[in-house]
């Protein structure tokens, strides 16, 4: 599944809402560990019980931030600036990731 969301803000906070763990909690995951370098480590953890980890596999900031979940799936995040801002494109086996990134994009062009 790829997806194409544009955000009204820089690729640098973009990038922060992607790998900032205390930024993810606020839009993907209720408590999050993530040490966004390649090879880093990601544990994502939701209220009701979930866990998913995750090994980061590629990792430019501000450009590109490719993970590799434990339970066989991928997502390939890559930021390009636009006019508008900047334009993520998102490439992934599992939807949960995209969903949740629309809905801060409509937070953020709200704001």
């Amino acid at each position: 599944m790829t997806r194409e969301i544009v955000f009204p803000v820089p690729p640098d906070e973009v990038w922060e809402a992607l790998t900032d763990p205390d930024q993810l909690e606020e839009w993907f995951a209720n408590d999050v560990e993530l040490d966004p370098r390649e090879g880093g480590e990601g544990v994502f953890r939701w209220d009701d019980g979930e866990e998913r980890h995750a090994t980061v596999i590629e990792a430019a900031p501000g450009e590109r931030l490719v993970l590799d979940w434990d339970d066989d799936g991928t997502v390939e995040l890559t930021l390009e600036e636009v006019e508008e801002g900047t334009r993520l494109l998102v490439r992934e086996s599992t939807p949960e990731f995209s969903t949740a990134l629309e809905l801060r994009a409509l937070a953020l062009t709200h704001a």
